[in-house]
């Protein structure tokens, strides 16, 4: 009954910026932190950035994104957000969402969106 829908992901030149949008939807309670992976076709699944929904909105951000990356929240909307600025074509990628959150049972639960496929290509 919770489901993460991703959205804004396409094709970008080098250099260039796209904005992912990840939305929480069903039977939740409370969102603890929503966070952004990536996986790259012969390559594992790897944490891009993630944000701490409950509180002050902290962030945390891989080193190979940090400068070029923004996660931020839409508390009201459910909603987290990537921006992303300077791709390259290493950033090529399927971008999944994934949330800690409470459901309305008040079981605690994480949850991963189908992903969003990012290429960057000239």
């Amino acid at each position: 009954q919770v489901q993460l829908v991703e959205s804004g992901g396409g094709l970008v030149q080098p250099g260039g910026s796209l904005r992912l949008s990840c939305e929480a939807s069903g039977n939740i309670f409370r969102i603890n932190t929503m966070g952004w992976y990536r996986q790259a076709p012969g390559k594992q699944r790897e944490l891009v950035a993630n944000i701490i929904v409950t509180s002050g909105g902290t962030t945390a951000y891989a080193d190979s994104v940090k400068g070029r990356f923004a996660i931020s929240k839409d508390n009201v909307k459910n909603t987290v957000y990537l921006e992303m600025n300077s791709l390259k074509a290493e950033d090529t990628a399927v971008y999944y969402c994934n949330a800690d959150l409470i459901k309305a049972t008040w079981v605690r639960a994480t949850y991963w969106g189908q992903g969003t496929q990012v290429t960057v290509s000239s």
